[in-house]
């Protein structure tokens, strides 16, 4: 049986947007157990009594991880929190993957220096997939945030496990990598940029080539490989500007006049086609790559709808043994 070590007390909604989740996505995973760790009164309050079964464990802790919590500083001072705990479990093999909806930078430490790095892998990048403009399949990038400092080297493994993740997991076969940079030309870009391009281009890789921001979401490429700083500021600026233009077009439509609300009513479809071909619920959380278990966050806001998907999401990493693979792999190396 599969288990999903869950921190159920990350995240706004934590724990009742979990809870619901794990509730409605039980019948789909038979063979998966779901465990929660955290405040063990408020779980239960949530929690109904005829939901505890085989597939339902909760392990009680005292403390919890808060978003202005210093990442490293608060793994090492909160040792029973609901997040350490559950990274703990998994450390010692009593869970084969850690879920949270809390600190990203204190995930990204209980991923690295609790569950620890994959051998070979130089430093683990965050990644996310999100949706492009003719494909349901959507696209990853990576890093969008784990580190800072990037070394072309990084990236170049970063893009072989973002590479191997869109093949076995989404079914990709041979996966079109990028380089995100300000241009499309091999020499644009700082040192770094140039020399991860060569190193792209040397690999075993389906490289394709330089590909800038106003492009990510075309569908041009498969993976997009990115140092963490400019990947971080890459993903919030694309989820930013869709809750923009999703909240402008809604505006647009209720608030001006009785004829734009007809033919609002007339569009719904299209409306409702478009909301969902550029939802990013359905494509499950964000994964750290490189590290010896599946890590994987999904937003602080999240609702029952998005934590649901990426249950779904870890237990097909798990049925695949994407780590147990990248382990083989990288070792060769």
């Amino acid at each position: 049986m599969k288990r999903i070590a869950i921190d159920a007390m990350g995240g706004e909604n934590a724990p009742k947007a979990i809870i619901d989740a794990i509730i409605k996505v039980i019948p789909e995973m038979p063979d998966t157990k779901f465990i929660l760790f955290g405040d063990k009164e408020k779980i239960r309050q949530t929690l109904p009594a005829d939901q505890i079964n085989d597939q339902l464990e909760v392990v009680p802790t005292s403390q919890m991880i808060n978003d202005e919590d210093e990442p490293v500083k608060a793994i090492r001072t909160k040792k029973d929190s609901s997040m350490v705990v559950a990274a703990r479990y998994v450390k010692e093999g009593k869970a084969d993957a850690l879920f949270s909806m809390g600190n990203t930078g204190a995930l990204l430490a209980c991923g690295i220096f609790i569950i620890g790095r994959i051998k070979g892998i130089a430093r683990p990048g965050l990644m996310p997939t999100l949706p492009v403009q003719n494909s349901d399949k959507g696209y990853n990038l990576i890093d969008v945030g784990a580190n800072a400092q990037t070394k072309p080297e990084y990236i170049l493994q970063w893009a072989e496990m973002a590479a191997f993740y869109a093949e076995k997991i989404r079914g990709i076969v041979h996966p079109r990598v990028a380089l995100l940079n300000n241009g499309a030309e091999s020499d644009k870009g700082d040192s770094v940029h140039q020399e991860a391009y060569k190193l792209l281009q040397d690999s075993d890789l389906n490289f394709i080539g330089n590909i800038e921001g106003n492009e990510l979401m075309t569908g041009k490429t498969d993976v997009a490989a990115m140092d963490g700083f400019s990947g971080n500021i890459a993903l919030k600026s694309i989820e930013g500007m869709a809750s923009v233009l999703l909240h402008s077009l809604k505006d647009s439509l209720l608030n001006n006049g009785l004829v734009t609300k007809l033919g609002a009513l007339m569009i719904k479809n299209a409306v409702y086609d478009l909301k969902n071909k550029y939802d990013t619920a359905r494509y499950g959380g964000a994964v750290l790559m490189g590290v010896n278990a599946p890590v994987v966050k999904t937003h602080g806001r999240s609702n029952e709808r998005p934590i649901y998907y990426t249950l779904k999401q870890i237990g097909k990493i798990l049925d695949e043994n994407l780590i147990g693979e990248i382990k083989e792999k990288f070792s060769q190396k």
